[in-house]
This record gives C-alpha cells, structure tokens and sequence, in this order.
C-alpha cells in the first residue's frame, strides 16, 4: 500500500503562506526539506521509517519520554504525528507560530541514533528564533528535516513503520527544497 504524505498544495494554501511566513516561495512552500547550505544525498531517497504518535502532547515539548527510542535504528527516516496540520489547516500565522516543538534533548537523541530525516506535520522542530538554527545544526549533522507532511495517521493505522520514499526537486542554491514523500507499507 502506498500513502502520499505529501501536503497537496491549493492556490489559497499559496495565498495563506504568502502572507504568513516570508520564506513560503523561495523552496518553503509545503511539505519541504529545510537543507540549509547541504547536498541532499541520493541514497537518503528510500529509507526504513517509523512514525511516532505524539497527538496527546500538548503545552510542552515533544520530548525523549514521549516516543520509545529503541525502536530508532540508524539512516531512519522519524516521523512525528500531532495531528497539528490537520486541525490548524496549513498555512495560517497560528499554524507558522503556534505548533508543537521537539525538544532540544529529542532532537539530540535522535542525531545521536543516526537518524538520517526527521519529519514533523508541523511547521519546523522549533518555533521562531530557533528554527534556523536548530535546522543548520541538524543539517551540519546530515540529518535532513521534512516539515508539513500530513496523513500520518493512515500510517500509524497500517502499524507505524513504512519505507519512505522521499524525491526532492533539484534546486541548487536553496535552504527548502520542496518535496514528495511517499510511505510505502
């Protein structure tokens, strides 16, 4: 079975972003790799993956407690389902400022395990000033981070582990790359 993940893009999604987060146009728009200043390798585009349900975190950090880490494997791609995208709707400021965050402690456990793409149904791994540069520091790591996917959830009923598929445009020059990223179960 396959399931798109991917956030299907609407003009007024386009409308919505545009006025709502500066960088929307420019390899953000979407579901997207933040790449910073990397190559984003080929071998990266089939991966085993698993995805954690962490929709009942709310008013604090999705943190190491929150997901098993021995279920992490290297070159893994990790998701994380909050259910945030589909109950705030993409690209509104509540959505660009207001969504659930990974701690500092599960991001480093995680570049820890090897993982080699994070992937969250929200807006980044942090909020505001620190998105940046938690997305460099990741990136510095080879780890790549997927932002705005959507329909985890038909994953996590299928059991949680999948095979990610993942074909980024060939930009050069970007800090996003927009993407395509298929779940193969």
């Amino acid at each position: 079975m396959l399931v798109d993940i991917t956030l299907k893009i609407t003009p007024k999604m386009v409308t919505d972003a545009q006025g709502n987060e500066k960088k929307a146009l420019v390899g953000h728009l979407g579901t997207h790799f933040d790449v910073m200043n990397k190559e984003f390798p080929l071998e990266y585009t089939e991966r085993n993956g698993i995805v954690f349900d962490v929709s009942n975190v709310t008013n604090r950090d999705i943190d190491l407690s929150d997901i098993d880490l021995d279920l992490i494997k290297q070159d893994m791609f990790v998701a994380f389902y909050t259910g945030f995208i589909e109950k705030e709707g993409y690209g509104g400021h509540t959505y660009f400022t207001e969504h659930p965050q990974l701690s500092n402690e599960l991001i480093e456990a995680l570049l820890d395990n090897g993982v080699s793409i994070i992937g969250v149904d929200f807006a980044g791994v942090r909020r505001g000033k620190e998105h940046t540069p938690k997305d460099q520091y990741c990136a510095d790591k080879g780890v790549f981070i997927i932002e705005n996917l959507c329909n985890l959830k038909s994953v996590l009923n299928a059991g949680g582990s999948f095979t990610a598929c993942t074909y980024p445009m060939n930009y050069a020059e970007m800090t996003g790359l927009p993407c395509r990223v298929i779940a193969r179960i």
